[in-house]
This record gives structure tokens, C-alpha cells and sequence, in this order.
């Protein structure tokens, strides 16, 4: 069985760049979770971090 743009008929080309804009938008939301996933671990890393001495004691006194 060898299928080409033949074996699509005449919208071809129509059917081919459906295809293509399709892979590019699921290729653009994985990329985007990705760059999410990764500011997101920074995020909770900095929240994770513990504070100054300084900054702890100030709260304590009042």
C-alpha cells in the first residue's frame, strides 16, 4: 500500500496542512507545560528555602 499526496485526492494539500498546523499546536502546549513545569519548581524551591535568621526573629518579638 503506498499512500502520497495522490491518494488524498484533490484537497491534499488542504488535508496535509491540517495535519501540520495540528502537530505544531500540540508541539506548542507541550513546550509551554514544559516551561511551566519548570517555572513552577522554581517557584515551590523558593518558597521551600529557609528565611534569614534576621528576618525570623523580627517577627517573633511582636
Amino acid at each position: 500500500m503506498n499512500l502520497g499526496p495522490h491518494d488524498l485526492g484533490p484537497h491534499a494539500g488542504f488535508i496535509l496542512g491540517a495535519y501540520a498546523f495540528t502537530a505544531l499546536v500540540i508541539a506548542g502546549l507541550i513546550w509551554h507545560a514544559v516551561r511551566d513545569r519548570r517555572a513552577q519548581t522554581r517557584a515551590l524551591a523558593a518558597l521551600q528555602e529557609p528565611t534569614a535568621p534576621a528576618a525570623r526573629s523580627s517577627g517573633a518579638g511582636a
